[in-house]
């Protein structure tokens, strides 16, 4: 599969640590040894083993992110391009400010700690929902610099997340080409309400394209991003999502639709 990923022009793979019960580093590693060096390939830190064989647990301590990216890098066989900071809202909703600030500054040492070790190339932030990760910071940004954020993208992301996404990229100055998209169909492409949808207004009447394809293409511009992650196992899904790549937005209609989820109730 990562070999005809790559012959379509995949550049990127993203994982985590805590994919596959902690064990996906090694797998890919070992799967993919021959290919892994001709892809980006960017992971999270943030959910460690419970202990006792429960559901992983979510922490922001500074030691246990610190030596996951070190064992992820060795468990990789190489150092990773990006190691993001996972889902850190978890940690910070409930805090007052100054509180969430200070506990996402010493998380994110520890990160840029990891960047100057050697362990991985850049650092940056993945956030499902960024309006903790917002508001712990929009008054007192100048010690944080991630080089890049994963956010929510596309048709299914409610308009104050996107909203608060575009927010948290302009606090934080990170140019689209180092903002990336993920789970542009919150999970499938097989609910109904996709064949319900009728996306082609956004596109010119000469581009013939899948509702699949269409959403996946507008992720790229809710937020603006310029790639967008996704699990697939099937080739024929993965090269229509190539192509849609490919596929030209109407802006105005973009503009629109931004215009009428700001709107809504």
């Amino acid at each position: 599969m990562l070999e005809h990923a790559l012959n379509l022009g995949v550049s990127g793979i993203d994982t985590a640590y805590n994919y596959r019960g902690f064990t996906t580093h090694r797998a890919l590693a070992r799967t993919a040894a021959d290919l892994i060096g001709d892809f980006t390939l960017s992971t999270k830190v943030g959910y460690f083993p419970s202990g006792t064989g429960e559901r992983p647990v979510h922490s922001l301590d500074p030691d246990r992110l610190r030596a996951a990216v070190e064992r992820s890098a060795e468990d990789l066989g190489r150092s990773p391009d990006v190691v993001f900071l996972h889902n850190p809202e978890l940690a910070l909703t409930g805090l007052d400010p100054a509180e969430a600030r200070e506990k996402l500054a010493v998380a994110s040492m520890a990160l840029a700690d990891s960047v100057r070790s050697g362990l991985c190339k850049a650092w940056g932030i993945a956030t499902w929902d960024p309006r903790p990760v917002r508001a712990a910071i929009e008054h007192g940004a100048a010690s944080l610099q991630p080089g890049f954020l994963l956010l929510r993208a596309g048709l299914t992301v409610a308009a104050p997340i996107l909203d608060a996404a575009e927010h948290l990229c302009r606090i934080l100055d990170i140019a689209p080409e180092k903002r990336w998209g993920m789970s542009p169909f919150s999970g499938t492409t097989t609910d109904p309400a996709w064949s319900a949808l009728d996306l082609r207004a956004f596109f010119a009447a000469d581009q013939e394209c899948s509702t699949p394809q269409a959403a996946f293409r507008l992720a790229y511009e809710l937020p603006q991003v310029s790639r967008v992650a996704v699990s697939t196992s099937n080739s024929t899904h993965l090269q229509e999502l190539v192509a849609a790549t490919r596929l030209t937005i109407r802006g105005e209609a973009v503009s629109r639709y931004r215009n009428l989820v700001d709107k809504g109730p």
